[in-house]
C-alpha cells in the first residue's frame, strides 16, 4: 500500500511538472520577437566613416539641418562621399568646408534631399524624369532634379548612386559619388539627353548663348526636344545644325527665351496673350510670342509644352515639341483665334490674291513692289461681325489692302503723341491715327469713309517682318 501511494504521489508530481513546462513553453511562443529599431538618417550617416564630410556639412550649414534630418520625414537623401566633397571643394576653389558660405552650403545640401521615400526601384521603373528637392530655385519654387537610370542611377548628369536603399527610421539614403551643385538652365539642358540638340545649338550659335544662359537671369526657356530640332531641320531642307547660319540660329534660340520666371500656372491664369522674347526684330524691337492655354500650353500656334516647370537657380524650363521659328505677321494672325475671320478673309474669301504669301515675305525686291516690313492694322472677329455683311472679293480685297502699310514697321512709339499720324496704305488711301485715344482706346482712328468710332485696342505685336496693331472695327477706304 505504501509503495502504491508513493507511486501515485510521484505520478501527480510529474503531471504538475509537465503542465507547468507546457504552459511555460506556450508562453514563450506567444511573446513577440523584438523588432530591431532603425536609426534615423543622421545616425546612419554619422556611423559611416565615408560620410563624415556630409555630417560635418550638415552641422556647419544654416537651417539646423541635423535636426531637420532627424525629424519624422520621410526623406530621401543623396549622400555624397568624403571623396565627392573633396572634389567639390577643389573644383570651386574652397580650401575647406568652412570656406563655403553657410547659406550656400545649406542650399547645396537641401538639393540632395527629396521629401518622401524614393527607392532605387521607384526611379528605375520610371526610367528618367524630374523630382523636386528641398532647395529653393527661381521664384522661391522647389529646385528640380533630373534623374536617368539608363546607365546606373544618375542625378543631373553628374552624380551616380554607388550604394542604394540604405533604410532609416525616417527615410532612406542613396550614397552618391559627386556633390550635386545648384543647377542653371544650361545644366538641365546638358543633363537630359533628350535636349542634346538644344545643348549643341547653344554652343554653335552666335552670341555665346551657353554662357549668357548661365547668367543671373531669371530666364524662362522654351526648350525644343531632339525630335523638334530634327523636324525643324527636315522642314527647312537642312542636314544638320551646322547648316543653319549661326546668326539665324542665335535669333531662333533667343526666340525661345523670355526674361523673368514664367511658370505654367502663370500662363494658365492669363489664358492667352502676348509676351516678348529675347530675339530682336525690326528696328531693334523684341519679337512677340503668343501663348494659348485652352488646350495645353501652346506658343505661336505651333509649339506645345510637353514638360513644364523645370526649376533651376536662374530660371525655369518648359520642354516643347516644336522649334518656334521667327514669326511673320501671318504667324500671329493664324495663331490667335481672335483673328480667325481675318485669316478667312485673307485666304478663302480672296483667292485671287495670295495675301498669306505676300504678308509672309521677309525680303524686299519683289516685282510687285510690295515689300516688308509691314504694319498691319488687324480687325478682330467682333470687328468683322459688326459689318452688315462681308463684302464680295473685289471690295474685300480693297478693304484688306487698306489695313496694311508696306515698307514700314510703325510701332506705337513711332506715332505722334499727342497728335495725328496719317499712314499711306497698300490700297493707296490713308487714314488718321489720333493719340491719345478716347473711350478706352489706345488710339482713335478715322478712316477714309469718315468713320471716327474706330479704336486701336492693342499695339505692338512684333513679328520678324512687321508689326500688328489690333482694331475694334473694320476700316473702310471711302
Amino acid at each position: 500500500m505504501k509503495t502504491l501511494t508513493a507511486l501515485k504521489r510521484l505520478s501527480a508530481a510529474l503531471l504538475v511538472v509537465l503542465f507547468v513546462a507546457s504552459c511555460s513553453s506556450d508562453d514563450d511562443n506567444n511573446v513577440p520577437t523584438p523588432t530591431p529599431q532603425l536609426n534615423n538618417i543622421v545616425d546612419l550617416a554619422s556611423a559611416n566613416p565615408d560620410l563624415s564630410s556630409l555630417v560635418s556639412a550638415l552641422q556647419a550649414a544654416d537651417g539646423n539641418l541635423v535636426s531637420v534630418l532627424q525629424g519624422s520625414g520621410p526623406f530621401t537623401v543623396l549622400a555624397p562621399t568624403n571623396e565627392a566633397f573633396a572634389s567639390f571643394l577643389a573644383d570651386n576653389g574652397f580650401a575647406s568646408l568652412d570656406a563655403v558660405p553657410t547659406d550656400v552650403l545649406s542650399q547645396i545640401l537641401l538639393n540632395h534631399v527629396i521629401s518622401g521615400s524614393i527607392s532605387s526601384s521607384n526611379l528605375i521603373s520610371q526610367g528618367s524624369g524630374y523630382a523636386s528637392t528641398n532647395a529653393t530655385g527661381v521664384g522661391d519654387a522647389s529646385m528640380s532634379l533630373y534623374f536617368n537610370t539608363s546607365n546606373g542611377v544618375v542625378f543631373n548628369g553628374v552624380s551616380t548612386v554607388t550604394t542604394a536603399d540604405i533604410f532609416a527610421s525616417n527615410g532612406l539614403i542613396h550614397v552618391v559619388d559627386a556633390v550635386i551643385g545648384l543647377p542653371d538652365v544650361v545644366d538641365f539642358a546638358n543633363a537630359n539627353p533628350n535636349l542634346d540638340g538644344l545643348s549643341a545649338a547653344l554652343l554653335a550659335a552666335d552670341g555665346n548663348l551657353d554662357t549668357v544662359l548661365r547668367g543671373d537671369g531669371p530666364f524662362t526657356v522654351l526648350a525644343p526636344d531632339n525630335n523638334a530640332f530634327s523636324t525643324f531641320l527636315d522642314d527647312n531642307g537642312l542636314n544638320n545644325l551646322g547648316a543653319v547660319p549661326t546668326d539665324l540660329l542665335a535669333d531662333i534660340l533667343l526666340n525661345h527665351v523670355v526674361s523673368g520666371a514664367v511658370f505654367s500656372g502663370d500662363l494658365a491664369n492669363l489664358g492667352a496673350g502676348y509676351t516678348n522674347t529675347n530675339s530682336v526684330g525690326p528696328n531693334g524691337n523684341n519679337l512677340s510670342l503668343y501663348f494659348n492655354t485652352s488646350n495645353g500650353v501652346v506658343f505661336n500656334g505651333t509649339s506645345t509644352v510637353s514638360a513644364a516647370n523645370i526649376v533651376a537657380k536662374n530660371g525655369v524650363i518648359h520642354v516643347v515639341d516644336a522649334v518656334i521659328g521667327i514669326p511673320t505677321v501671318v504667324t500671329f494672325a493664324t495663331a490667335d483665334p481672335n483673328f480667325s475671320t481675318l485669316v478667312q478673309a485673307l485666304t478663302a474669301l480672296t483667292p485671287a490674291t495670295d495675301f498669306a504669301s505676300i504678308l509672309s515675305r521677309t525680303e524686299g525686291g519683289n516685282p510687285d513692289g510690295i515689300n516688308p516690313e509691314f504694319t498691319v492694322f488687324a480687325p478682330t472677329n467682333a470687328a468683322f461681325a459688326a459689318l452688315p455683311a462681308i463684302p464680295d472679293e473685289p471690295a474685300l480685297t480693297d478693304i484688306l489692302l487698306y489695313h496694311v502699310v508696306k515698307e514700314a514697321n510703325v510701332t506705337s512709339g513711332d506715332l505722334t503723341n499727342p497728335g495725328d499720324t496719317v499712314p499711306t496704305t497698300l490700297q493707296g488711301g490713308s487714314f488718321t491715327i489720333t493719340l491719345p485715344g478716347t473711350n478706352g482706346n489706345i488710339a482713335d482712328v478715322t478712316d477714309g469713309s469718315g468713320a471716327s468710332d474706330i479704336g486701336i485696342i492693342a499695339v505692338d505685336v512684333q513679328a520678324g517682318n512687321g508689326v500688328i496693331h489690333v482694331l475694334n472695327k473694320v476700316m473702310l477706304p471711302n
